[in-house]
């Protein structure tokens, strides 16, 4: 029996991408892919989740929140070059898991970044449809069918950014450039603006007074780190800084699809490794300097969740300082921001499918490229299931399952620097993480401590869809492996 251990070799996944019929044409460069980082992490959670977290968890000391989650993320974002540099191949951490840990834990890698991809680009797509209504001055994308309410403006979007990266990458990279362009002028327009309303008051006390009790919820809605350790979870202190970090990693979310694209990159030695860690340290400059603004234009007290619910933004620091006008301008942004941040998490969700199909974990027949090099098929029914998900079902509350899918792929892809280092030492590498073994190492203990913040309640959910990954793996995806077929086919000749 051929162990579902089985590894594919870095030379075999390189060679399976000239494979007829299933090329994807290389166009891209270190700036393209730049701009595809950049438009997919300046989100919503500029826009919304550094108000919230302020006003709920941390307080002023919201800018050291980001800090330490962009060290996490720079930490896996470099481990994601070195995989990216020496294995440029579609799939991502899928693709460097298969080469690292074997065809089982690609596969469940794989299944993991369908869940983090399809929930997120469908989260992002309902607040795009939010966003649409307050912009030109409707309730919402939001109509009756029948006993269903159809997100129409979600289904718009998805249908709009589908038939962009159905016509070529290339042109979704410069549509995505014009758009991110935008949306980083309405951020710097906020920090610019904002800089001139701060008051120094507002950063005292930088950390606020643990105030614990019901801010870390109960049962199975507390943090797991808090329902093992038996730890009151906190509003404000250290314990709400560390965290405000898990929650406002959501705002990094999406830096790894760039090394989805690694197969399309013109040099994916240089390119993938500079086009990962400029986003990055762009994405950092912004998200500290807006939060740096937002808590010193206001106390963060009145960035509290009101008794209604009602959560607060980037346009209530303005609003509190009179500038109503900046209401409408962030609007403006953060639909031009969430427009690429679907576009991109659609494309990602696409890639790793397409490697998966290639590999035959999924149907092979899905693997398939039009002549323009793109996986149209794939691309349509990723669409379709996105906008479904988006526009019929209320699935805001599942975002924090899009956190620990990303962080346990970064976990992995973290371990696999240091098993390929030890296996294949030979392998040229055209970027190569320093201080190994301690980086990545320091990279692992970071993401499983932001793991271990999130609510009991994600977990279990996660691990239901794990779960699922594992009755399909052994229903049909190991029995129809490429790479189990030529093994079987190598031990038939042997015999």
């Amino acid at each position: 029996m051929i162990s579902r251990w089985r590894t594919k070799s870095v030379e075999q996944s390189i060679a399976d991408t000239d494979e007829p019929g299933t090329r994807l044409r290389k166009d891209l460069t270190w700036w393209d892919l730049t701009i595809f980082g950049v438009s997919v992490v300046v989100g919503a959670g500029i826009f919304t989740v550094t108000a919230t977290t302020a006003g709920n968890i941390t307080g002023p000391a919201i800018s050291v929140s980001f800090l330490i989650a962009a060290f996490t993320c720079g930490l896996a974002a470099l481990c994601y070059a070195e995989f990216a540099s020496t294995v440029p191949v579609a799939g991502s951490a899928y693709t460097f898991s298969y080469a690292t840990f074997g065809e089982f834990m690609a596969w469940i890698i794989g299944w993991d970044l369908i869940l983090e991809f399809s929930i997120g680009a469908a989260v992002v797509a309902k607040g795009w449809s939010s966003y649409l209504g307050t912009v030109f001055g409707f309730s919402g994308g939001v109509a009756d069918v029948g006993a269903l309410q159809l997100d129409w403006g979600a289904l718009l979007i998805v249908a709009v950014v589908a038939v962009l990266l159905a016509m070529g990458t290339k042109l979704s990279a410069n549509f995505s450039a014009t758009i991110t362009a935008i949306k980083v002028a309405v951020v710097l327009l906020v920090v610019i603006v904002g800089a001139f309303y701060i008051k120094a008051v507002n950063y005292t006390p930088f950390i606020p007074p643990s105030e614990p009790g019901e801010a870390g919820g109960t049962g199975v809605d507390q943090s797991l780190f808090s329902l093992l350790t038996g730890a009151e979870g906190s509003h404000y202190g250290v314990y709400g800084l560390l965290a405000g970090a898990s929650i406002v990693f959501f705002a990094f979310i999406g830096f790894d699809v760039v090394a989805t694209t690694a197969e399309e990159t013109k040099n994916p030695q240089r390119d993938v490794a500079k086009g990962i860690l400029a986003a990055l340290a762009i994405v950092t400059v912004l998200y500290v300097a807006v939060s740096v603004v937002l808590t010193g234009m206001v106390s963060y007290t009145e960035l509290k969740t009101g008794p209604d619910g009602k959560a607060a933004n980037l346009a209530t620091a303005f609003s509190a300082n009179g500038i109503d006008w900046a209401a409408q301008i962030i609007s403006i942004g953060a639909l031009a921001g969430l427009t690429t941040v679907v576009m991109v998490l659609v494309l990602g969700q696409s890639r790793v499918i397409f490697a998966m199909s290639r590999d035959g974990l999924l149907p092979r027949s899905l693997a398939k490229t039009s002549d323009r090099g793109t996986p149209v098929r794939i691309t349509v029914i990723v669409a379709v299931l996105i906008a479904l998900a988006a526009s019929l079902f209320p699935i805001d509350k599942l975002e924090e399952m899009v956190n620990v899918g990303t962080l346990f792929a970064f976990v992995l892809v973290s371990a696999g620097v240091l098993v390929l280092r030890r296996t294949r030492p030979d392998l040229e590498r055209g970027f190569r993480v320093p201080w190994v073994p301690l980086l990545p190492i320091a990279s692992i203990v970071a993401c499983v401590w932001l793991m271990l913040n999130l609510t009991a309640l994600t977990w279990i959910r996660f691990l239901i869809w794990m779960v699922l990954g594992v009755v399909i793996y052994f229903a049909y995806s190991r029995r129809h492996s490429v790479m189990g077929r030529r093994l079987q086919a190598q031990e038939a000749d042997l015999r």
